[in-house]
């Protein structure tokens, strides 16, 4: 039996080294990061430091503003055309240094970025709490893991717009925060994802529920087991024809994760980010009655820890809702509904979400507000379409595999 367990082992191996999905490298100043040497910034430097910037060099390349936005791990600066920016920041002295990497969402460019605010250009007053009168963060950025070589300097412009500041507006990422054909550093429905795509400016995710053989809840996007999710392995076909333990045990995503169960992914949203919506979208009907006890146990959770996150059933065709309005008490469970608004009435959900295609339909959303429901719609790529829809739509949020995208024009209304 050992013998048989290490022939496996090995096999694996062997098949997980043939199929690594290419992604684009993480720039990385490796071990000369000057941020090691920095102290953590204090919280209270952190909300002057966030707003519009005007982009005074290279504009060619980033346009003419970015969005400055922190998330709870770093900052994300961004801008209209895809390109943004994952840095982090410390100090010394007084002195803010802000070391990261840039990328272009819809091509594979990428490259290290240095910058800094200097002591008399906003770092000091930015580090002792206080508004800054001006901030001029300078720096210079290269390509791929170059040395930063083209240099950027950004010139604060004004602060997010009391509109914005009062918006409980959901930026949704896609399959737990993106996509593998993004070439993104983890991979879709993983725990990792979950916890990177925070960084990328969302707010919220949406997952996708199956169940296993043996009854268990898990998050995979495709029916079966193929080379574009995971990596070459023993197992193939239909993913929900294998038990728990088979699939934790023997799939392997493309960047080396395991398949998460719905409940770590519920529970780690809850106990280790700052995501406030959770959106599930069901991917077989036979999964509703395993995933609601789940909810409702997360929604407790959430509770207890003071969170406030939204966890939804998603009903995405008239299979789910079928079997959805087969469980006891359906109307009193926290869903958002795909289809029709009377459909969304019949079963009380709390948020529609409606294709984008069908157009921005500000009377239906309106009808919706005025049920005390949200509008959330799903899913929106192209910076023009995604700016149109947050200038002339009046949606609670916007599903997108671009966070970065739908941030800046969110961010950046006046």
């Amino acid at each position: 039996m050992k013998l048989n367990f290490i022939f496996i082992a090995g096999l694996l191996l062997i098949l997980n080294s043939c199929n690594k999905e290419s992604q684009v490298p993480v720039p990385s100043p490796g071990p000369n990061s000057f941020l090691k040497e920095t102290h953590p910034l204090p919280s209270s430097s952190k909300p002057s430091m966030e707003g519009i910037y005007l982009v005074t060099s290279n504009t060619s390349m980033f346009g003419d503003t970015m969005v400055v936005k922190w998330n709870r791990t770093g900052i994300l600066f961004t801008c209209k055309n895809g390109k943004h920016f994952i840095m982090d920041a410390g100090y010394l002295d007084s002195v803010i240094f802000i070391q990261g990497y840039w990328r272009d969402g819809y091509s594979d460019a990428t490259g290290i970025c240095n910058m800094y605010i200097s002591a008399s250009e906003g770092g000091g007053d930015l580090l002792a709490g206080k508004p800054a009168p001006s901030i001029i963060i300078r720096g210079a950025y290269g390509t791929e893991n170059e040395a930063p070589n083209q240099s950027l300097k950004l010139q604060y412009l004004r602060p997010f717009s009391k509109k914005i500041k009062d918006s409980n507006f959901y930026i949704l990422g896609h399959r737990a925060g993106g996509r593998n054909s993004d070439r993104l550093p983890v991979s879709e429905n993983s725990i990792a994802m979950v916890k990177f795509t925070e960084r990328l400016g969302t707010t919220g995710i949406e997952v996708d529920p199956r169940i296993s053989s043996d009854g268990v809840a898990f998050i995979y996007h495709d029916p079966d087991i193929n080379t574009r999710l995971t990596q070459k392995g023993l197992l193939s076909g239909d993913v929900s024809a294998y038990t728990w333990l088979q699939l934790s045990s023997f799939v392997t995503l493309i960047h080396g994760e395991r398949i998460p169960s719905l409940e770590e992914v519920l529970t780690f949203a809850i106990d280790s980010t700052d995501l406030r919506f959770v959106y599930m979208d069901m991917k077989s009907a036979e999964a509703v009655p395993v995933v609601v006890p789940l909810q409702q146990s997360a929604i407790q959770h959430a509770k207890e820890k003071g969170r406030d996150i939204i966890i939804l059933m998603g009903i995405p065709d008239t299979d789910v809702l079928n079997a959805f309005m087969n469980y006891p008490d359906y109307k009193n469970i926290p869903s958002l509904c795909e289809l029709t608004v009377d459909d969304v009435r019949m079963v009380n959900s709390q948020v529609w979400a409606p294709r984008w295609t069908l157009g921005t339909q500000k009377d239906l959303v309106q009808q919706m507000h005025n049920e005390k429901r949200l509008a959330v719609c799903w899913t929106i790529d192209s910076p023009n379409w995604i700016r149109n829809y947050l200038n002339q739509g009046i949606f609670d949020g916007m599903l997108t595999n671009f966070p970065y995208v739908v941030a800046y024009h969110h961010y950046i209304q006046e």
